[in-house]
């Protein structure tokens, strides 16, 4: 019988790297088996016979490559055979051997065995491999996707609270979103290659400032609550008052999170009706009020500018969450005489992604511009005298000003900044207002039917929400609204008081609204009602007619004293791009303008890049992840549930820690959390009274600037003169804060690329002084597969998803700082409003949403499952 394969070299399975010897002794499962004498293939029947089985014996004996590493498992074996050609670690390591062996003799080494050894302190390296899933090809990837996306429920969801359903308009999904040339870009600190950007990002502080009516914004910040929580961190700032109101009727997720912020600022937190508060005592550094508020009432205009005017005359800062959306018909908070507005751009068109990541938006009056988060764009001039564009003010503050820094805001959310400032190119201000109409005419009409039904309206202005009161409070009639919601496939938002909200959005269709009739029974027709409000008009080019013809407060009654009174997006750029065809020009002519890694690499050593791969980005855009709201029962995200608990499973693995959270949607946020997180412990031990954070000059500007914000005082540590901590200088400053020591923040391996051979030891001292390690994860992928920080001391560490495990910088964000922790830490993670901790000792809440940046987890879970152990 002729043999299948004349030599070993023409096997079909050539699958697998080579072993790391110095990590593990491997395990070698061969594919092809000897019994009887015949070499037999696990996938075919033919085998060699008598000569044949010496020489490939003989072959076997000298070769590693052949091998599949791991468990015998039948089914590991048969997806290696069926994989062909489709193996991503080989496509996303790109040096081929010949370049590897150029760049190890580079450095002296024959191996990248060696290569470790000589780098990585003995002490520290793992012992065996990784235990990770194997690593499975793209297309096995996408498939076992679109399972977990099929097993979240898409509902209808009509919740609010901040987070709408919208279009994403093709041409921005395809160009921007969709588009490495955008969203592989790194933060625009040369702005000599990233003219493109800053220009869109100009174009959304633009967007922000006009439409809010206010006059500075910055280029966007995380969401909208942390930014509520800056604008009060601004407020005390400017008068150091230590207390700070929050109206009650703003959303929950956002009070929480300023709450959160308070406790280590000292600022005390009053929750109440701002309308009734007495500010006379000047007492109070700030205001946050929600409007239109969570409940969806616009308050009198005239009465909330004056009750504004009154507060600012104590000299607390007036700051207002509002909607840009409604801000299209409704008086601007620069018209109430605001001096700060923030909220969230999601619902101009960036997919709900199950809380994020959105770009949220924050906007000034002129004399605050200085003290205002994060980053901004400036104008400015060449040396030919051309305009050019900048990061100005604050592009790397925290790198100056470290712990005296305004906010250790650092990577935001540029990418879908970009998405909505496009959106507004897009539709022109005429354009939102045809879509804010459409919104609040529908809202309308189902106010107007749920009063003739005996529906109370607890609110008489609105824009999209509706606060219903159920006729005589009867409990059978909100069970009828909960079972056909879920026969429908509807969310809405139900009170402790027994109310529904109902809050809708752009994507609301005449079906939609009959659907809503259905389930608070009402027995009528959209056609019916726009036929006997409008007299009868049916004439498709007097929409606006239509739209002012509907009863009720309608905003868009000619005086209404709610209605905005000042034009907006009058500049040229949201009045030229209105085909597709100039549209479409545009966003390329942008594109073109700047470097990103379709074009080459970033050598830049603060943040890892790494290849953003296609298959990774695409489960993202699957309609299972994108378009669920972040509040949905839990039964209705099983998929995303699994696809979490995978990832942090894999990252505890990784890293040596016992529990992840995935709140934080920055590496700064990350920082903040773990080291709220450290706090929260020690108060529980008693040991509160310690406030002192280590941390070495060579730290990341982040580290200070975020120790401040968690209420610890930072000492810094020197260096030796090659750039490594000098430990000596540690030890002493350990043994004389010992009683005082909160914790150390390690940058490992450290900024300068060093990996510390004392860092265990290092480690010990802290514990020995009553502190806890801190471990910044920027530098990770240094470590991974290589050393875990929870096995040689550390007890907690936040990632950089968008550096370590592949989610792309955007151009400046979004970023994904999960933190692990050690089993003791694991009770203190971060909780929310609407995944409320246990036993109530958590750290508090950190981001507007539960898991953050969700949207984006898929792309690190997809990194680690097509990389597996050796990939990774």
């Amino acid at each position: 019988m002729a043999a299948p394969f004349s030599s070993l070299r023409n096997l079909p399975l050539r699958l697998i790297l080579r072993p790391c010897n110095h990590l593990i002794s491997t395990t070698k499962v061969p594919l092809w088996t000897l019994n009887n004498n015949v070499v037999r293939s696990v996938s075919s029947s033919a085998g060699l016979h008598g000569p044949a089985v010496a020489k490939f014996k003989q072959d076997l004996s000298h070769s590693d490559e052949f091998f599949v590493e791991g468990p015998n498992r039948a089914e590991q074996l048969v997806s290696a055979f069926f994989r062909g050609n489709d193996n991503f670690a080989q496509r996303h390591i790109g040096p081929r051997e010949e370049e590897r062996h150029l760049m190890l003799h580079s450095v002296g080494c024959q191996t990248f065995e060696e290569m470790i050894r000589k780098t990585v302190p003995e002490s520290i390296l793992m012992d065996r491999e990784l235990n990770l899933d194997p690593a499975i090809g793209e297309f096995e990837l996408l498939r076992r996707a679109r399972e977990l996306a099929s097993m979240n429920e898409v509902h209808r969801s009509y919740i609010g609270l901040g987070y709408y359903g919208t279009r994403t308009v093709a041409p921005i999904m395809r160009n921007i979103l969709e588009n490495p040339g955008w969203y592989t870009q790194y933060t625009p600190y040369q702005p000599e290659i990233a003219q493109g950007r800053l220009e869109s990002l100009l174009n959304f502080q633009t967007m922000v400032s006009s439409l809010t009516g206010l006059d500075v914004a910055n280029a966007s910040l995380l969401d909208e609550s942390t930014a509520a929580a800056e604008a009060m961190g601004l407020a005390f700032r400017l008068n150091k008052r230590r207390k700070f109101f929050v109206d009650a009727k703003v959303h929950p997720q956002t009070i929480a999170v300023v709450q959160s912020r308070s406790e280590p600022l000292g600022i005390q937190v009053v929750v109440g009706d701002f309308l009734a508060a007495d500010f006379s005592q000047k007492d109070y550094c700030g205001l946050l009020f929600q409007y239109p508020d969570t409940e969806g009432r616009i308050s009198d205009s005239d009465f909330l500018a004056h009750k504004i005017g009154e507060i600012k005359s104590t000299g607390a800062i007036v700051s207002c969450a509002t909607d840009l959306m409604a801000l299209t018909l409704i008086r601007s908070p620069g018209e109430l005489g605001c001096d700060v507005a923030v909220g969230s751009t999601q619902r101009f068109g960036v997919p709900l992604f199950f809380g994020g990541p959105h770009a949220a938006f924050f906007s000034v009056v002129d004399k605050h511009k200085r003290l205002m988060p994060g980053r901004m764009v400036g104008v400015s001039r060449d040396r030919t005298g051309a305009v050019a564009y900048r990061l100005a003010l604050q592009a790397r503050e925290q790198h100056i000003r470290r712990d005296k820094a305004t906010s250790n805001i650092c990577t935001a959310q540029a990418l879908l900044a970009n998405m909505a400032a496009m959106y507004a190119v897009y539709h022109g201000p005429a354009g939102l207002q045809k879509i804010s109409a459409k919104i609040h005419g529908s809202a309308l009409i189902l106010s107007e039917c749920l009063k003739q039904y005996g529906y109370h309206l607890r609110h008489k202005t609105f824009f999209d929400t509706l606060k219903i009161g159920i006729p005589d409070s009867n409990p059978s009639i909100l069970t009828r609204i909960r079972d056909r919601c879920q026969e429908n496939k509807i969310n809405l938002r139900y009170y402790d008081d027994g109310d529904v909200g109902v809050s809708l959005d752009e994507t609301i269709t005449e079906q939609d609204l009959e659907d809503l009739f259905y389930v608070f029974d009402i027995q009528n027709s959209v056609q019916s009602l726009l036929h006997h409000w409008t007299g009868g008009l049916h004439r498709a080019d007097k929409i606006d007619v239509i739209m002012e013809s509907l009863p009720g407060s309608n905003l868009m009654h000619r005086g209404h004293p709610a209605q905005r009174q000042t034009k907006f997006l009058e500049q040229p750029v949201f009045q030229k791009y209105h085909s597709e065809t100039d549209f479409m020009r545009y966003m390329k002519r942008l594109e073109n303008k700047d470097i990103s890694l379709v074009h080459g690499m970033i050598p830049l050593g603060s943040c890892t890049m790494k290849l953003n791969a296609a298959s990774e980005m695409k489960p993202c855009y699957l309609p299972g992840f994108a378009d669920i709201h972040p509040f949905v029962p839990p039964e209705q995200t099983k998929g995303y549930q699994q696809l979490i608990s995978e990832l942090g499973k894999d990252l505890c693995e990784i890293t040596g820690y016992d529990k992840f959270s995935f709140q934080p949607n920055s590496g700064a946020a990350g920082e903040y959390a773990g080291l709220r997180t450290i706090m929260a412990y020690l108060k529980s031990i008693g040991q509160d009274h310690r406030k002192i954070c280590l941390i070495p000059s060579s730290a990341h500007g982040t580290n200070p600037a975020s120790a401040q914000m968690a209420g610890m005082k930072v000492e810094v540590v020197s260096l030796t003169k090659d750039g490594a901590i000098d430990v000596e200088e540690f030890k002493r400053k350990a043994e004389q804060f010992k009683d005082h020591l909160a914790c150390a923040m390690i940058t490992y391996p450290s900024t300068n690329g060093i990996f510390e051979d004392s860092i265990v030891e290092i480690c010990e001292v802290v514990h020995r002084c009553g502190g806890q390690v801190y471990m910044d994860g920027a530098n990770l992928n240094a470590l991974v597969g290589v050393a875990r920080p929870g096995d040689f001391g550390s007890d907690v560490s936040h990632l950089n998803l968008h550096k370590t495990f592949c989610i792309p910088h955007g151009g400046g964000g979004p970023g994904v700082g999960p933190i692990g922790v050690k089993s003791h830490l694991a009770p203190f993670l971060p909780d929310h409003p609407f995944y409320p901790s246990a036993d109530g000792r958590s750290c508090g809440t950190i981001s507007a949403s539960y898991f953050g940046s969700a949207g984006i987890l898929p792309i690190s879970w997809a990194y680690i499952k097509m990389m597996g152990a050796k990939g990774t």
